[in-house]
């Protein structure tokens, strides 16, 4: 499966969005963007030639070609196409990313996307880069990663994680978590070790910690009200967890104020 590396970390700077028509002028394009990325949402069949590697394209596929890389299209006659031209940052680990692939269960998704990008584009620019940013992560998602040789996290840590974050305020047990995400206690437990490296346990601990330390230094939430946002009401065990893992009260912590990251947050 031919594969592009897309840096996805900041948002894009869009040059043009816009609906493609192509073949009445003639059944072949062969073109390259030099400068800017191509995302192309299809609705029709044809055949695409991207640095040298065939593909066929039919309704509902999406294609995502790198700056500087020669396309052929071969039309079969009028063809529309949803575009998006654009530049992409170079913060954070690039995502692989299939060149083209099915937009699957997502296409009424990422089609309703790309196509309020349009909408707002280009009255609203920040709507419009909002609405592509969102579809190129769907799109960096339509395919398993282990398919385009990527190193993939097993879906049931994915769930026990997302899980986690939404109910940090509440008691949770491995049971619970592992029930939710399908999986055995046991298994569970192995997954997140080698997912993440720590135990599901550990890694609620670290959440809630981290989670305190920035209520704590970005915020004037009472210590108690903080305490409570993190599942940790009790105030004695509260303060014996920030010191042992924070390494500071949480007086302590609110006195040392915001670091970088915590006075950008909102």
């Amino acid at each position: 499966m031919q594969t592009v590396l897309a840096p996805l970390d900041e948002p894009p700077a869009l040059a043009a969005v816009g609906i493609g028509v192509h073949g009445p002028a003639g059944q072949v394009d062969v073109f390259c963007l030099p400068d800017l990325w191509q995302l192309h949402l299809y609705h029709y069949e044809a055949d695409l030639t991207v640095d040298g590697t065939e593909h066929a394209i039919r309704p509902g596929r999406v294609s995502l070609v790198p700056p500087g890389t020669e396309v052929r299209y071969r039309y079969r006659g009028r063809s529309e196409h949803l575009y998006v031209h654009l530049r992409l940052g170079s913060a954070g680990t690039p995502q692989s990313v299939p060149v083209i692939q099915h937009t699957g269960p997502e296409r009424e998704l990422l089609g309703r996307q790309l196509e309020q990008a349009l909408a707002a584009w280009p009255n609203y620019p920040a709507r419009a880069t909002a609405e592509v940013w969102a579809a190129l992560w769907r799109i960096a998602r339509l395919t398993p990663a282990q398919e385009h040789g990527a190193r993939a996290v097993h879906p049931a840590v994915m769930a026990a994680t997302a899980l986690i974050e939404a109910r940090l305020t509440e008691t949770l047990t491995v049971p619970e978590i592992a029930k939710a995400a399908g999986v055995s206690h046991n298994h569970l437990t192995r997954l997140f070790r080698a997912a993440t490296g720590d135990t599901v346990v550990g890694y609620i601990r670290a959440r809630r910690m981290e989670r305190a330390r920035h209520f704590l230094r970005a915020t004037t939430l009472s210590i108690p009200a903080v305490a409570a946002s993190v599942g940790i009401p009790d105030l004695q065990a509260f303060n014996k967890a920030c010191r042992r893992e924070l390494g500071a009260s949480p007086r302590g912590i609110r006195g040392a104020g915001p670091t970088p990251r915590d006075s950008t947050a909102v």
